[in-house]
C-alpha cells in the first residue's frame, strides 16, 4: 500500500487501494494484508493489524468475552486454546453454556455436523439435540450434569467461601486434567487452568452448570458463590495493569452479557468506586448485531466513551468488524500467530486475591468510600 498525497485537511491519511492478486501458496496473513481493504473486509484487516501492532505486547492485559455457541462450533479448540497457549488471553468472561459444552468431549461425546432444516420432533425421539446445524447426543447432557454435580459434591469444601465463578471453572478444569490428561489440551477449561487464565461467567445461573449448582442446594450441599466477587475480580485485573502504567485491551466475541461484563470494569472503577481512570485502551469486537436496533447498546466504541468504558483518546485504536465470529475468528487467530511472538502468561488466576485486596485498599483510601464516609 502506498500513501497518495492529495489536497485537503483529511487527505494526508488516505491510502491508495491497490489489492494484489491472490496466488497459489499465499498464507492467510498475506491474503489479509494484500486483499482486504474496504467495507467489513477493511475493518477486519485493521482489527488484525491493531492486535498485532498494539495489543500483543507484554504491558497490555487482554480480556476476552465469549457469547454465542462458539464452543460447539469448534472455536474453543481451533482458536481460543491456541490464543491462550501463546499468551494472548489474560482473562475471560463467557456464557456458562459455552463452558458446559466444553465438558462433553472430555466425557467421550463429540459434536457432529448436522442440518439446520430438519425434523426436530424426530431428533427429540432419537435422543439428539440441535444447535442450528450441530448435533449432539442427549446423553451427553445427562453425563455432563452428573460430572458437574459429582465434582462439586466432592470438592466444594476446597472452594473459598464465598467463591466466584472463576473458582468453579478452575475446579472443573483441574478435575479434567486429573481424570482425562490425554484430552486436557482440547478443553478450554483445562488449558485455561494450566495457564492461570481465570474464566468468569456474568450469569452463572443461566446455564446447565448453574442448574446443577441449584440441584446441590436441594441436597443441602450448597456451593457458596457470589457473583459480586466476580465483579471485583475482573475489575481488579484492569485496575492493576493501568495502575502499573500498562494498558487494557478487550476482545469481544459477539455481544450479550459477557460483553457488558468485560466493559463494565471501567465504569466500576470510575463511577462506582470513584478511582481515577479513563477507560480501556484497545477495543476489538466481532459481531453481527446492529447499533440502531439496540443490539449493541453501550458497546460501540464511541458510545462506550460516554459511559467511561473506553478512553476517549483511544478511539483510533477501537474497531468493530461486523460478521460471524465462527467465520472471522479462525482467520484472525491465524494472522496473530503468524505475525506476533508468544507472550509470557500473566497468571491472574492465582493473583486474584492479591489484586482484589489492592482494589479494596485504594477504594477505601482514595475512592468514593472515603467521600461517603466523610459525608
Amino acid at each position: 500500500m502506498k500513501c497518495k498525497k492529495n489536497k485537503g485537511p483529511e487527505s494526508d491519511n488516505r491510502i491508495t487501494l491497490k489489492p494484489r492478486p491472490i496466488v497459489r501458496g499465499m498464507t492467510v496473513d498475506k491474503v489479509i494484508e494484500s486483499s482486504l481493504f474496504s467495507f467489513n473486509a477493511g475493518t477486519f484487516r485493521k482489527a488484525c493489524e491493531l492486535f498485532v501492532k498494539h495489543i500483543a505486547r507484554e504491558d497490555v492485559r487482554i480480556g476476552v468475552s465469549i457469547a454465542g455457541a462458539l464452543i460447539p462450533a469448534g472455536i474453543g479448540r481451533s482458536c481460543l486454546i491456541p490464543l491462550i497457549k501463546s499468551g494472548m488471553i489474560d482473562w475471560i468472561v463467557s456464557t456458562g453454556a459455552n463452558l458446559y459444552h466444553d465438558l462433553h468431549h472430555v466425557l467421550g461425546y463429540e459434536f457432529r455436523e448436522g442440518r439446520a432444516v430438519v425434523d426436530d420432533e424426530q431428533l427429540r425421539e432419537d435422543g439428539v439435540i440441535r444447535i442450528y446445524d450441530i448435533f449432539l447426543d442427549y446423553d451427553a447432557l445427562l453425563d455432563t450434569d452428573n460430572f458437574v454435580r459429582e465434582t462439586l459434591r466432592r470438592e466444594r469444601g476446597n472452594l473459598p467461601e464465598p467463591c466466584s465463578s472463576a473458582d468453579i471453572h478452575a475446579l472443573l478444569g483441574k478435575e479434567i486434567i486429573k481424570i482425562k490428561p490425554s484430552v486436557k489440551d482440547e478443553s478450554l477449561l483445562a488449558v485455561a487452568y494450566e495457564a492461570g487464565v481465570p474464566i468468569h461467567t456474568s450469569s452463572p445461573a443461566d446455564s446447565s452448570i448453574g442448574m446443577n449448582i441449584a440441584a446441590l442446594m436441594l441436597e443441602n450441599k450448597p456451593v457458596a458463590m457470589d457473583t459480586h466477587k466476580d465483579i471485583n475480580e475482573v475489575t481488579s485485573y484492569v485496575y492493576d495493569i493501568k495502575k502499573r502504567g500498562g494498558k487494557s485491551a478487550v476482545l469481544l466475541l459477539g455481544g450479550g452479557s459477557p460483553k457488558n461484563f468485560v466493559l463494565q470494569t471501567e465504569p466500576h472503577i470510575q463511577e462506582v468506586l470513584g478511582l481515577p481512570e479513563a477507560g480501556h485502551d484497545f477495543f476489538i469486537q466481532f459481531t453481527d448485531a446492529r447499533p440502531d436496533t439496540g443490539g449493541l447498546s453501550g458497546a460501540t466504541p464511541s458510545e462506550a466513551v460516554s459511559w467511561g468504558k473506553i478512553d476517549p483518546s483511544a478511539l483510533s485504536k477501537t474497531i468493530v468488524s461486523y460478521g460471524d465470529c465462527s467465520l472471522m475468528l479462525p482467520f484472525f487467530v491465524s494472522y496473530i500467530l503468524n505475525r506476533s511472538e508468544p507472550r509470557a502468561v500473566s497468571g491472574l488466576l492465582e493473583k486474584r486475591k492479591k489484586l482484589s485486596q489492592q482494589l479494596k485498599r485504594d477504594y477505601r483510601k482514595i475512592g468514593s468510600y472515603k467521600k461517603k464516609s466523610a459525608g
